[in-house]
């Protein structure tokens, strides 16, 4: 059967195929339309996993809602480069997706890339749609959130995704409020909710790590523990640092913040094992222990959204909590999602000078 130019045309409005393609297919298939898709869908699968190996840490978070607005969904698709992210058919891509996430039953991936979606599934449009364009992607990630009020905001054109939602009352004012809430996470990332949130084996863990990091550094410790441990370093230390420290501690005027500038490497170094190694007494020290607890405190108010200083408090004290509660005391979060493109995802340095002198080689 004769292959025409307006059957090829037919073609690759259907599949989004180049020209050649279309044409090549229609042959291989005899003119038979139907066969000359699948051909096709065969040869952009072929595309597809030879692009698969290719870093895609670039790309697009987008958030939908059902049309009662009671429940907020959420997407990443990943790219290799930002200029795909901004190609109107691969955003066009991900809104369909966020949309599609409304009705998923899960955050499984698998699942999620076997639901239909514009008349094949969410897995065979991407394959098509990365050997339309030319570039690996992935669809990463899923999530949404229900509730009685909720709220999105997306950062960067794209870049970072948040949706909140609570209990409360569904007015403009909540809505607002809860949007507001959105571009903090957004811009302060907090790990938790609340402080309930935190398991007492994950706080008993965040204490260790600070135990542990203070000891390290004990230039920071109090100035009684630090005092201690420095009588401690004749015959540990070089007599060259023996000799500075005695310099200083004659000096009453010296602050002794300065000191680490004045020792070296192995000096502080060997401090650090005189604290690992007197440990167990430290711990036991009462001022010890408020440093301790102070310095917990501080990562969980940085690391709890409600404890967070609210960003567009006017006293710079306020909290997220208490910015809430000036709205609405009875507008409660129930749940907090954010997205940032690639986050985790180990990015491939370029260095385009040597790329251009490699193909130039090549």
């Amino acid at each position: 059967m004769a292959v025409t130019a307006q059957m090829v045309k037919e073609l690759r409005e259907m599949t989004g195929s180049g020209m050649m393609d279309c044409k090549k297919a229609l042959v291989e298939a005899d003119g038979d339309m139907d066969q000359a898709v699948e051909i096709l869908k065969e040869k952009g699968l072929a595309k597809a996993e030879k692009k698969a190996g290719r870093i895609a840490a670039m790309g697009l978070v987008k958030t939908a809602f059902s049309e009662d607005g009671k429940t907020a969904a959420i997407v990443e698709v990943n790219s290799e480069t930002d200029f795909v992210a901004k190609n109107d058919e691969f955003i066009g891509f991900v809104e369909g997706l966020a949309k599609l996430a409304l009705d998923a039953e899960s955050n499984d991936m698998d699942a999620f890339k076997a639901m239909a979606f514009e008349g094949s599934t969410v897995g065979e449009a991407l394959t098509a749609l990365i050997a339309k364009i030319g570039e690996n992607m992935s669809v990463r990630r899923i999530d949404k959130a229900s509730g009685e009020v909720l709220a999105s905001y997306i950062h960067g054109g794209g870049n970072i995704g948040v949706i909140v939602a609570a209990d409360g009352a569904d007015n403009d004012e909540n809505k607002t409020a809860l949007k507001n809430i959105a571009m903090q996470v957004a811009a302060m990332n907090p790990q938790y909710v609340s402080r309930d949130e935190i398991s007492e084996d994950e706080l008993a863990n965040i204490r260790k790590i600070t135990l542990e990091s203070a000891l390290n550094d004990p230039f920071t410790l109090p100035k009684p523990i630090l005092n201690g441990l420095l009588d401690k370093v004749g015959g540990v230390w070089s007599q060259e640092d023996v000799d500075i420290l005695a310099e200083k501690r004659a000096d009453k005027k010296f602050n002794f913040n300065y000191l680490p500038n004045f020792l070296s490497e192995e000096a502080k170094t060997k401090l650090a094992g005189l604290a690992i190694a007197a440990k167990m007494e430290i711990a036991e020290n009462k001022i010890f222990k408020g440093l301790v607890e102070g310095r917990v405190s501080k990562q969980l108010k940085e690391s709890c959204l409600l404890d967070q200083t609210y960003v567009r408090a006017e006293d710079g004290k306020q909290t997220v909590a208490q910015y809430l509660g000036t709205v609405d005391k009875d507008l409660k979060l129930t749940k907090v999602i954010r997205f940032e493109v690639g986050e985790g995802i180990e990015k491939k340095e370029e260095n385009f000078a040597e790329e251009v002198a490699a193909q130039i080689k090549g």
